[in-house]
């Protein structure tokens, strides 16, 4: 008995916010002319922690002309509920409106009923403000916080939707009623790894027949006074030095840290016929995707294990042999153990191809944008295979030799395929191999 065709997914759409900018072409000349996007931190307060610049998206300000093109029915609903969202969360929504644009997609009722949404998330904190009014309220004559005023005084001043601003489900289900997509939802809250992790269940979802059309995105942000603190008890956060643009340097020697960041990125991802038939045009299709775990006690993650496994996989999904990967994406956080671990992993998969293969990690423009960093990195990959040209590594200078990878440079081939993963501290791993579209 033979066994049915697998449903091929292709890439029709493309939607980013990100430090260097709300468009793909904003994305692409910010890498491909080695901006940097490292800024003074302006979204809080930041003189009582020893962190000051930071890869803030201040082109998205969450006014309602950041969400792109809208029809007037959507533009009004969006604008309504914006103060019930969060800033991953509108974020989120502006990504997806402007891939949904991008797409150039027309649904009808039935084909609603078959567009699906998956999206990734950090975990959202409140902000300090929510409470602040509420907390003041109970304070007694002496300054401090009375509980017993809490019923009272304070808890009538709390906003009543203040939870629903923070639910990692919502931007899933806001992007849903928006959009009327009746198909297959879900949420991920998997840190960095989400990204890839969304577009994995998003695939897996149309390729056994339960979409046609499916969303996955990613958002998150490390820019935030809570996230921010507990990045810097707990990661390698760089924190100083003279020249804040080039504090971000995957792979490079003097690599000393990572640049805390925040972005959104989605993908509109369709089976191939149900794009053919409406002429969409396909910017590179899903040929591979895993998603591993690897960990010591305690949920330490044992990243090298973890990024082996995952690459390793992912690269047998997708048929590809290792001289036919056109270019690595790597994570690149630039923290000391995380780029030794991932390099190690990529020597163990890769092998003598390894030294041919150009390596480029868009976080050396941006940092690390939590859950929004893979898929906004996704994004850069794919139009460079579009434009022939890949975007060099920024800020590498010194070959590090735990890190032995080829840096890559202005004027290298992206290559037709190219291969992204993410790890989290905790060992949850992710990787997706994409290739860049040839009717075929």
């Amino acid at each position: 008995m033979s066994q049915p065709a697998v449903r091929r997914v292709v890439v029709t759409g493309m939607g980013v916010v990100s430090p260097l900018g709300l468009t793909l072409d904003d994305l692409w000349g910010g890498l491909i002319e080695g901006k940097s996007a490292v800024v003074p931190i302006e979204s809080f307060p930041c003189a009582g922690i020893p962190l000051k610049h930071a890869a803030e998206a201040r082109c998205f300000s969450g006014h309602i002309k950041d969400f792109g093109e809208l029809p007037g029915d959507s533009k009004k609903a969006i604008r309504k509920g914006l103060k019930v969202m969060c800033r991953e969360s509108q974020m989120a929504v502006a990504a997806a409106q402007r891939a949904l644009h991008n797409s150039e997609c027309s649904l009808t009722a039935d084909e609603r009923d078959r567009f699906g949404c998956v999206f990734g998330s950090d975990y959202m904190i409140t902000l300090p403000e929510d409470f602040t009014a509420s907390v003041a309220a109970c304070r007694n004559a002496t300054g401090d916080f009375a509980f017993e005023e809490w019923a009272e005084s304070g808890l009538p001043l709390l906003n009543p939707l203040w939870l629903l601003k923070y639910l990692p489900n919502m931007p899933a289900s806001h992007i849903a009623i928006y959009n009327d997509l009746r198909g297959p939802s879900n949420s991920i809250t998997g840190r960095e790894a989400s990204g890839h992790l969304a577009v994995g269940e998003a695939v897996m979802t149309i390729q056994r027949g339960s979409a046609d059309m499916m969303l996955a995105g990613s958002t998150g942000t490390r820019i935030h006074p809570m996230k921010t603190v507990h990045a810097i008890q707990n990661e390698q956060v760089m924190l100083e030095g003279s020249n804040p643009s080039a504090w971000s340097r995957p792979f490079d020697q003097s690599r000393n840290g990572m640049v805390l960041g925040e972005g959104a990125a989605v993908l509109v991802l369709e089976e191939l016929d149900h794009a053919r038939d409406r002429g969409a045009f396909i910017h590179g299709e899903i040929i591979g995707h895993s998603s591993r775990f690897a960990a010591a006690r305690r949920c330490i993650g044992k990243r090298r294990d973890a990024f082996h496994l995952v690459l390793e996989n992912a690269m047998r999904d997708s048929g590809l042999s290792s001289n036919q990967v056109g270019h690595i994406h790597a994570q690149g956080l630039s923290t000391v153990v995380g780029d030794r671990d991932e390099a190690e992993a990529l020597q163990d998969v890769f092998a003598d191809a390894l030294p041919n293969i150009p390596v480029v990690a868009a976080k050396s423009h941006f940092g690390n944008l939590g859950a929004g960093s893979g898929l906004v990195e996704c994004v850069a990959s794919m139009l460079a295979m579009q434009r022939k040209e890949l975007f060099p590594l920024l800020n590498f200078q010194t070959s590090s030799p735990d890190c032995p990878v080829r840096a890559a440079q202005r004027g290298d081939s992206p290559g037709d395929a190219f291969i992204s993963s993410a790890v989290t501290p905790q060992g949850q791993a992710a990787s997706l191999v994409l290739r860049a579209w040839k009717d075929q």
